[in-house]
């Protein structure tokens, strides 16, 4: 009975809606979190009688075809990158981005990956980093006897060094633009990576077009509403619990056909 294989991909799919959903609660307060949502499309149809094919020998056409769905599938699971909101933390070392970009960090090997975490500290050394300690692309180095550290909008990193008490530069933020950001590979730890799906990295200045700008004493919260998905983990549920009926409902159809049976 072909009932009992369709609502099984039912099943299947919106137990991979509730986990997802559930990822998204799980890193409400994630910094930089971008939610997901799960994509679904319909299995391969299998036909009886084609529309349009010939139902007599007079060229009569049939209007209709008779076409049975086999289910559903997972075809991807999207991250969905609007703009999270910025809170204020005071910490003149966290950056937050407000539009398209992302910071560029040192991973293993030298690998250049890429977040929107900017929490930012200083190593021992002076140079900027994650606090998971990668070092941020373009280097800025910050020498002990800063202070006053300020960067602007465009990414350009001063601080009164010393006694003289005027601003010296320090280095240049940059961030970098994908064509698919929804291709880039997602590592953990708030980390993406370049895949031949996502394109090749487009390096960029803060406030340039296309290229967010930088608020310096912010963070980007998730872009996670609770209540949407509350919403979502209700109507996923239902959908699994209709699925698991009509499995219930098959069986005991399969059943009454056995017990009849001579």
């Amino acid at each position: 009975m072909r009932a009992l294989s369709i609502a099984a991909t039912g099943m299947s799919a919106q137990q991979t809606n509730v986990e997802v959903i559930a990822n998204n609660v799980a890193n409400i307060n994630t910094t930089g979190f971008k939610r997901a949502r799960a994509e679904f499309t319909d299995l391969l149809y299998q036909t009886d009688r084609a529309a349009g094919t010939l139902a007599r020998d007079d060229d009569t056409m049939i209007p209709e075809g008779n076409q049975l769905g086999l289910g559903v599938r997972t075809v991807a699971i999207r991250h969905l990158s609007m703009q999270g909101a910025l809170s204020p933390t005071s910490n003149k070392l966290d950056l937050a981005l407000d539009g398209n970009g992302y910071f560029q960090v040192q991973g293993e090997n030298n690998e250049i990956l890429y977040t929107r975490d900017g929490a930012f500290n200083k190593d021992a050394n002076g140079q900027l980093v994650t606090l998971d300690g990668n070092l941020v692309i373009p280097n800025i180095i910050i020498p002990q006897t800063a202070t006053d550290v300020q960067i602007n909008s465009a990414g350009q990193v001063y601080a009164i060094i010393g006694a003289t008490g005027q601003q010296q530069l320090l280095g240049q933020l940059t961030l970098a633009n994908f064509s698919n950001e929804t291709g880039l590979d997602a590592l953990g730890g708030n980390l993406f990576r370049e895949t031949q799906a996502s394109g090749q990295a487009n390096i960029g200045n803060p406030g340039d077009p296309g290229y967010a700008k930088i608020h310096q004493g912010y963070l980007e919260s998730s872009n996670v509403d609770p209540v949407k998905e509350i919403t979502e983990l209700i109507a996923a549920q239902r959908a699994y619990e209709m699925n698991s009926k009509v499995i219930s409902a098959a069986d005991d159809m399969f059943s009454t056909i056995t017990k009849n049976m001579p």
